[in-house]
């Protein structure tokens, strides 16, 4: 019992670590400018610069190799976005808080015609997007989040709602994601720190970090998570979304992680 109580008390102060990586990369952003509207803080940050982070995702082999992303929503990536669509590339996005049971948005391209950018932003996939259940995904050969902070080891900072681990960890068990299907975020240099972020198993590592100036390969050693991690969610996290209601219903909290 002694160990198991020392370990949510380290549990606890990694937590609030990252808590404060959080706010000391919102406060600076705000401070130096770098930020475009909304304000930085609770947020994947809207840095300045992200057209030309996108212009230098786009020139890498595993971007012009892939054709199916799943890609965060947040407004600094809306130009990775739109750069995916004009490469004819499928986009799921997640929908905002997976409030749905068919809780991702397929954005194809090849059907929409000249809506197609118009299906860039959240407010166009929720409207011409289609609404798909995990089954029914294609496999993804690239993934994209948001980030708050990154370091060069591949560790990762979101802005705290898991969502983002939360949606990996459902794509993994449905065999829609490999352990080495690639992981990117694109971030102002501000967001690339110099010390060590805490990792837990349920924390998704980036293998590539992109800035204005340039794409970074992190060569990360942390493992991707394999699934859900049941026993770290809250049960009012549970009940708040279909997805997870309906596998702790027919038992799927009872293997930790997909097994």
């Amino acid at each position: 019992m002694a160990a198991r109580e020392r370990h949510s008390q380290d549990n606890g102060q990694w937590i609030t670590m990252k808590a404060e990586i959080r706010n000391a990369i919102w406060h600076l952003l705000s401070q130096q400018g770098t930020v475009r509207f909304p304000q930085a803080h609770g947020r994947i940050p809207n840095f300045v610069g992200a057209e030309k982070a996108a212009a230098h995702l786009r020139e890498l082999t595993v971007w012009r190799r892939a054709q199916v992303i799943k890609i965060n929503p947040d407004a600094p990536q809306l130009p990775v976005r739109r750069a995916a669509l004009e490469d004819g590339k499928i986009l799921y996005m997640a929908v905002p808080r997976l409030r749905a049971e068919k809780c991702f948005l397929e954005i194809d391209p090849q059907k929409l015609g000249n809506r197609t950018f118009l299906a860039a932003n959240i407010r166009g996939a929720l409207k011409y997007g289609r609404l798909v259940s995990l089954r029914e995904m294609r496999h993804m050969d690239l993934i994209i989040c948001g980030s708050v902070a990154v370091g060069r080891d591949g560790a990762r900072v979101g802005k705290g709602g898991g969502f983002s681990d939360l949606e990996y960890g459902l794509l993994r068990e449905e065999g829609k994601v490999r352990e080495l299907t690639p992981i990117i975020t694109t971030i102002h240099t501000t967001q690339l720190v110099p010390y060590k972020i805490p990792m837990f198993p349920h924390d998704l590592p980036v293998d590539f970090l992109i800035t204005p100036q340039e794409a970074i390969a992190t060569r990360s050693v942390y493992p991707r998570p394999r699934g859900i991690y049941w026993d770290l969610l809250r049960v009012g996290k549970i009940n708040a979304i279909p997805i997870l209601r309906k596998r702790m219903r027919q038992g799927g909290a009872g293997t930790r992680q997909g097994g």
